[in-house]
């Protein structure tokens, strides 16, 4: 990879990516951009309402749509729903000059976080929700793991986090002016 022109995080429900995305476009002077946010604006319904009423398939058809947009952005830092990196073909979208950084956090951490943030997220509802977290993740975290760079996003926080992502691109631009 050269210069990074974007900055794509992934990792399951509630583990920063929001949070870090803000704070590292923040720093580098860029514009951030949440799948999930965009979604919501375009059809004008939380995600959790277009989940209950909709289905998953909707929602996905519309994530996928806002994905290739916003993937042609540079200059920005996007922050990936938690499902979209296991979607078919959606890593195939991502242009080359794309720095991808998983967000680690743990099932049961997750739950925590996002019982926290308000109204429950789909997954979450009804009986079993921190089983039903620990399942998805597993299943998940193959596609989390196509990412470039992975940090754990329990021991750090949004600033600590967004710092390093910084470090990750100083590195890759250093390593590609050398080349």
């Amino acid at each position: 990879m050269t210069n990074p022109e974007r900055v794509l995080l992934v990792g399951f429900m509630a583990s920063g990516k929001s949070s870090v995305g803000m704070e590292l476009a923040s720093l580098l002077g860029w514009r951030f951009y949440d799948f999930d946010r965009v979604v919501e604006a375009r059809i004008g319904e939380t995600v959790a309402t277009i989940f209950r009423t909709r289905g998953e398939e909707y929602f996905r058809e519309v994530e996928s749509d806002v994905a290739a947009e916003l993937l042609t952005e540079t200059s920005a830092v996007l922050a990936t729903g938690g499902g979209w990196p296991a979607q078919p073909g959606s890593w195939d979208r991502v242009p080359g000059a794309t720095m991808s950084v998983w967000l680690r956090v743990s099932a049961g951490v997750a739950v925590q976080r996002a019982s926290r943030e308000g109204p429950l997220r789909p997954l979450l509802e009804g009986e079993g929700g921190e089983d039903r977290a620990d399942a998805l993740l597993r299943v998940r975290e193959n596609s989390y793991a196509r990412a470039r760079k992975s940090l754990d996003s329990e021991r750090y926080d949004p600033q600590a986090l967004a710092r390093m992502i910084v470090e990750f691109m100083d590195l890759e631009r250093d390593s590609a002016t050398k080349k």
